[in-house]
């Protein structure tokens, strides 16, 4: 078989076996090359040890016990005067000396490792069967370096042990050797398999979904920050939505959002012709930003329903303030999932202003205001999610009202929208009022702002200055 190789991966290869020894690609990246589709899991695997391979590659490194050197794209091609082309500079390259595993502690990591001598003893200790393919990248001595190309097409050879490729064609989810020991030794796996089954449109094996149905409480072993990174992925995925039906069917949600189940059977009224979990799960399925952030949000976004439900005399069903309670309630999930302060203030605004109503006679000062509260960054994220709110309550996509909103924003955004637009700052108001720094100065800067959004006119600095006369 052939396949057309990056010239990175191929001076990897290249230089380690110009030393006389092997050296084949493995994982991830065998298998998204078997799939035909992009991939940025460039891992290899060889029988030199760390130490004979560091001093091959300038700015490498082995900052781990299991023998993984790693080397940065831009070193890389800094040392070998390739073109950098479009790839991130900071992409890792993992080269691993074949080894066999100890037995795990923590439902997690070896507590030894041995290195071993040929790839096929490597290829036992891995997850899955379309994860333990390694290919052998044949005539090295015949490739012409051209610096300049973007690929070159070599031939390789494929040592299949556990038949993966055929797992593969089948898109079937088998562990190596038994599942129970497999994801006993590490409980990740369990994350990792309904990942792969999503993103690869693939089914568990009956062994495996029995074997993660045994195994779930083990999650309770792993980190917030791994769980938190698996279950990104899912959400990044082209249906993230069938990963939360997979992940509930599994018992494995309760360990990522139990927060989520209990929206279960929560009926609501009015446009909605779904229970709060389904409608969740279907907002989250048409939500058109790939950020897996704005899903998550989308996701979340009636959070608090179960807790703001209240029946009325005539049998209707109201959710007051529940924008207002889920904000909270979100930020503090995004927060246990370890989320950057900034993607956990992007979830809280996204929850808290997803009820934004419009009509036309809705005034300029009210889509300004609207601006200001979402920002400006965010307006695109809310209307993805209000695109999922309606299709996971039964409408179309789309509406005259979203459309003329959309217009009617874009056409204030000339306009001063946030504090730092404003003709005058904190400086001024100190200056002007002689009063030293504090939170009374934001204060008169909010409110100077309010007559701002009224009136952008009055974005003067002559006569935003007269008015701070009256703080005097």
């Amino acid at each position: 078989m052939e396949f057309s190789l990056p010239l990175p991966v191929l001076s990897i290869v290249q230089t380690i076996t110009s030393q006389g020894f092997t050296c084949e690609l493995v994982g991830g990246a065998v298998r998204d090359l078997m799939l035909g589709i992009p991939t940025k899991d460039w891992d290899f695997a060889t029988n030199a040890k760390p130490e004979e391979i560091l001093p091959l590659f300038q700015e490498s490194f082995c900052e781990n016990v299991f023998g993984t050197v790693m080397v940065a794209h831009k070193h890389l091609c800094a040392q070998f005067g390739l073109e950098a082309g479009t790839e991130d500079p900071n992409l890792i390259y993992d080269i691993t000396t074949y080894r066999s595993d100890g037995t795990y502690e923590n439902y997690r990591h070896p507590t030894s490792v041995t290195w071993g001598k040929t790839i096929e003893e490597d290829l036992k200790r891995r997850d899955f069967t379309i994860n333990a393919m390694a290919l052998l990248i044949q005539g090295t001595e015949n490739w012409v370096q051209e610096k300049n190309s973007t690929l070159i097409t070599v031939p390789c050879t494929l040592t299949d042990p556990f038949n993966g490729q055929q797992d593969l064609e089948a898109r079937v989810i088998r562990t190596v050797g038994n599942p129970d020991e497999r994801l006993s030794e590490d409980a990740l796996r369990i994350l990792r398999a309904i990942r792969f089954s999503v993103q690869l449109s693939c089914t568990l094996t009956a062994e495996v979904t029995t074997s993660i149905l045994s195994h779930t409480d083990l999650l309770s072993h792993i980190s917030q920050e791994r769980i938190s990174e698996e279950f990104m992925k899912m959400l990044s995925t082209e249906t993230p939505d069938v990963a939360i039906v997979l992940l509930d069917k599994l018992n494995v949600l309760q360990y990522i959002i139990p927060e989520l189940l209990e929206t279960k059977g929560v009926k609501q009224a009015g446009h909605h012709i779904y229970d709060v979990w389904e409608h969740s799960v279907r907002a989250l399925g048409a939500c058109t930003s790939p950020d897996p952030v704005v899903r998550l949000a989308t996701l979340l976004h009636d959070i608090a329903k179960p807790q703001t439900a209240k029946q009325g005399p005539n049998g209707t069903v109201t959710f007051y303030n529940h924008e207002v309670v889920g904000a909270r309630i979100a930020k503090a999930i995004a927060q246990r999932l370890r989320l950057s302060k900034k993607d956990c203030d992007r979830i809280f605004t996204l929850v808290r202003w997803h009820m934004f109503v419009y009509d036309k006679e809705v005034t300029d000062a009210y889509i300004r205001r609207f601006i200001r509260r979402v920002g400006v960054d965010q307006i695109n994220d809310m209307m993805a999610l209000r695109t999922g709110d309606r299709v996971g309550s039964g409408s179309k996509a789309n509406s005259w009202r979203l459309d003329e909103l959309r217009e009617r924003i874009y056409n204030e955004l000339h306009q001063p929208l946030q504090l730092k637009d404003m003709a005058i700052d904190g400086n001024d108001v100190m200056k002007e009022l002689n009063i030293k720094p504090g939170p009374e100065i934001g204060k008169i800067l909010n409110e100077l702002f309010e007559d701002v959004l009224d009136h952008p006119e009055h974005n003067e600095r002559e006569y935003l200055l007269q008015q701070l006369k009256r703080y005097v």
